[in-house]
């Protein structure tokens, strides 16, 4: 089987894991080749992602790892086992590869959470918020992409009820009073905001004004935990689309900001009387 062109970022992530596996103790390509049975190509394919590997080859490429964490190699085994299509597959090549990442990595995940401080985090905006923020982006894009990515924005919150987990939002009053599209879908925005902060397993945290500056001020970031801590995933939204950090240092920082940002969040109910006072401004 030919190479992959363009691997998601779950399949290169795949790969990341297996040469952190044999860097760890050591084993060079050439060996691990040999004790697989192929060639140093094919090695490097793996460890890009570019090529899978066989539950097989990847329990052999443990041993000779000598890997026996057992949550940890079962969770990469169902990463190999993993050939189905899901919903995100029919957008390929209509939308860019980040943006399918991002629905991929939200399927997969054992739980999330969100820090905005400039906008409505993706999963809990209106179709007409979504079609606002698109129409900023700069260069302009066509009205049909805008559209796409409208859509898909959508399609991805089929999680909430098709796919329910642990999702928290913590979002800075900044993003809450941003008129993307106007007074009218803001506050249209809010009340959606409002309803999905009572579906079970959400939570909706906000982050007034009136708080000094805290360490995920800057930031605007996004954690799925994995089904083992090193296979969390951080998502930051950068202006020429979004980045994926999966170093374990990095992985570390983030989890931090995330809980003192959490610390100094206002609670779900007070969130909830803190967007019901904004929404006056907007009536």
């Amino acid at each position: 089987m030919p190479p992959r062109l363009s691997p998601t970022v779950r399949q290169q992530r795949l790969g990341i894991e297996l040469r952190k596996m044999r860097e760890r103790v050591g084993v060079t390509p050439k060996s691990l080749a040999a004790t697989l049975g192929t060639d140093l190509p094919k090695i490097s394919q793996m460890e890009n992602g570019k090529s899978g590997i066989s539950a097989e080859r990847l329990r052999l490429w443990a041993r000779t790892c000598h890997c026996a964490d057992g949550p940890y190699l079962d969770a990469l085994l169902a990463m190999t086992q993993d050939r189905r299509k899901y919903w995100w597959d029919g957008y390929r090549g209509r939308l860019p590869g980040g943006l399918i990442d991002i629905a991929e990595m939200e399927h997969h995940a054992e739980s999330l959470a969100i820090l905005h401080t400039t906008f409505i985090p993706g999963l809990l905006q209106t179709s007409a918020y979504a079609s606002a923020v698109f129409a900023r982006v700069r260069p302009p894009m066509p009205q049909p992409d805008a559209d796409a990515r409208t859509a898909f924005r959508i399609q991805r919150q089929r999680l909430f009820t098709e796919r329910p987990k642990p999702y928290a939002a913590y979002i800075h009053e900044s993003a809450l009073r941003m008129q993307f599209g106007g007074a009218v879908v803001l506050r249209d925005q809010l009340l959606g905001v409002l309803e999905d902060s009572e579906r079970p397993g959400v939570e909706i945290r906000t982050i007034p004004f009136s708080v000094d500056t805290f360490p995920g001020s800057g930031e605007s970031l996004y954690l799925a935990r994995g089904p083992v801590p090193e296979l969390d995933t951080v998502q930051i939204d950068l202006s020429n689309g979004p980045k994926f950090v999966h170093l374990d240092t990095e992985l570390q920082t983030y989890r931090q900001i995330k809980e003192e940002t959490a610390a100094v969040a206002l609670g779900p109910a007070e969130s909830r009387d803190f967007i019901r006072a904004l929404l006056k401004d907007f009536s």
